[in-house]
């Protein structure tokens, strides 16, 4: 059953007089995400310091921003997460994300790295897969500037970030590193041939919709050839073992369901530490939405406390 919450935004949702996504331009859609995430998200928890970085990337310099939690010292070596945002590859931002990354770095008292990668449809796929890896490698290789401990490096992000994270884990591990030590997968996407069940049963009235799956899919991959590349569809690797431990949530009226849980189920079949957590009364998205959501709080806390324990802190 649905949270009375999530209830009352979708009626809110409903009688809304925007258009949904895939009826207008990427450029249009992104402007609608901006906007009303910012209605729907609490207001932005006091850190230490936000600093803009940019990464050397394969088409030019990948901004990302980093966060300091509150009360570390400016010589403090901390932890860190790379946060890969979501939005379907096309719409998104540091902004739109810039809470719950504020909220990670405190929660967890980790340094927070957002990486603001190249989008679809104007860079389609393999760009964001291409500047999420880049900014992983600078990362790791300023780790003393950045006052990081890089035996501590987690990855993680929402939906298609989500996807974005576990692919550069993926890279990282065919390449020999960077020595990633932890997942942080948010209701993220697996596999891009959509054909789960849940994106019929969940495909209508909670959000994210099929007809807004496939706009999405369109711009990220135009060329339906790559639906079963691994980098886009991580479901699809030849082996998922030897990745770092996880945690993947998901919920319960979200269209992501099934591979999520799917993802989960293939990583512990494959020998890899993962701890799957279903918020059976959400929806997709809900973890931006604390201002309206109590669960998106309480979510958010307990991603800040599996970070805590793989990291031992």
């Amino acid at each position: 059953m649905l949270h009375p919450q999530v209830a009352a935004l979708l009626e809110r949702a409903a009688r809304s007089p925007l258009p949904p996504y895939y009826e207008v331009p990427a450029a249009v859609a992104r402007r609608l995400y901006r906007d009303t995430r910012g209605a729907l998200a609490p207001d932005p928890p006091a850190i230490e310091a936000v600093q803009l970085l940019l990464a050397p990337g394969l088409a030019g310099p990948v901004p990302v921003r980093a966060y300091r939690p509150k009360g570390a010292a400016g010589d403090e070596v901390l932890a860190a997460l790379i946060y890969f945002h979501g939005g379907g590859w096309v719409i998104g931002d540091l902004d739109t994300h810039d809470v719950v990354c504020r909220t990670l770095a405190n929660g967890a008292r980790c340094a927070v790295f957002s990486v603001e990668y190249r989008k679809a449809p104007e860079s389609p796929f393999p760009a964001a897969v291409e500047d999420c890896f880049s900014a992983l490698k600078h990362v790791f290789e300023n780790g003393n500037a950045l006052k990081i401990d890089r035996s501590r490096v987690a990855v993680g992000g929402d939906s298609a970030g989500g996807n974005l994270a576990t692919v550069t884990a993926l890279l990282a591990r065919d390449a020999g590193g960077p020595a990633i030590s932890f997942q942080l997968l948010i209701y993220p996407g697996t596999d891009q041939r959509m054909g789960f069940p849940s994106i019929e049963t969940n495909g209508e009235g909670y959000l994210l919709t099929r007809k807004g799956m496939l706009y999405f899919r369109g711009h990220y991959l135009p060329d339906a050839a790559d639906y079963t590349d691994w980098r886009a569809s991580p479901l699809l690797a030849k082996s998922l073992a030897k990745l770092p431990p996880a945690f993947v949530m998901t919920a319960g009226f979200d269209p992501l369901l099934d591979e999520g849980r799917a993802y989960a189920e293939r990583l512990k079949k494959e020998g890899v530490p993962a701890e799957y957590r279903e918020y059976s009364d959400m929806v997709h998205g809900f973890i931006t939405m604390g201002r309206v959501l109590d669960t998106a709080n309480a979510a958010l806390a307990d991603c800040a406390q599996a970070l805590r324990r793989a990291w031992g802190t």
